[in-house]
């Protein structure tokens, strides 16, 4: 059985002040830094790690390389995996965004607002088609017995989580909780050439 673990990233100073980061090169608070360096020893006496991969964003990389250094796995950058893209909006804080630009507010008018694509962005069905493709590609890609630990964003994980427990993309977003440095759980069981994900457990 195969393992993959998903995490996201540790606080950001972005995180603190509540602005919208998308593909913004923030960079790890110092209590950021502290998460990492606490998520990167839980992982190393938790799991034998065979992968590390990691969003190529800044603050996934800073959150694994500490991890990198407790398992001595390399990291694997991949932009796949990256938070959405909120193109012209990036930098707001929520309050600005959601009151300035209602059509992307889930709570304000539903699933349209999954549809909606910022200037030069892309939309939340955009990021979750990019993101389930990455996710497909790497249960495709595991052996048996592999531990992979995925160092992601929130919102990558809101939409993998709310995928495998069969969430509608507005109860995948407004439903669930992903805190700085959450630990996903997920143990892949391949029978026949099958793949089903067996068992879940999130830890904060």
């Amino acid at each position: 059985m195969a393992t993959i673990v998903l995490v996201r990233h540790g606080e950001t100073t972005w995180n603190a002040d509540g602005r919208v980061q998308g593909w913004a090169p923030v960079p790890l608070s110092g209590r950021g830094h502290e998460q990492a360096t606490t998520l990167a020893t839980a992982l190393a006496e938790r799991y034998s790690v065979d992968r590390l991969i990691s969003s190529d964003l800044r603050r996934t990389l800073e959150t694994a390389r500490p991890i990198a250094r407790e398992t001595g796995v390399a990291v694997e950058p991949d932009s796949a995996w990256r938070e959405r893209d909120f193109g012209s909006l990036q930098g707001l804080d929520y309050r600005a965004l959601f009151l300035g630009y209602p059509e992307f507010a889930l709570t304000e008018v539903g699933y349209t607002a999954a549809t909606a694509r910022p200037e030069s962005g892309e939309s939340l069905l955009d990021q979750r088609d990019r993101v389930l493709a990455a996710f497909d590609r790497l249960v495709d890609s595991l052996s048996e017995d592999e531990t992979v630990v995925v160092v992601t964003h929130g919102g990558t994980l809101y939409l993998i989580m709310g995928w495998l427990n069969g969430l509608d993309i507005i109860a995948t977003v407004t439903e669930q909780e992903q805190g700085n440095c959450a630990i996903n759980e997920l143990d892949v069981n391949s029978e026949n050439g099958k793949t089903s994900i067996i068992s879940e457990n999130v830890t904060k």
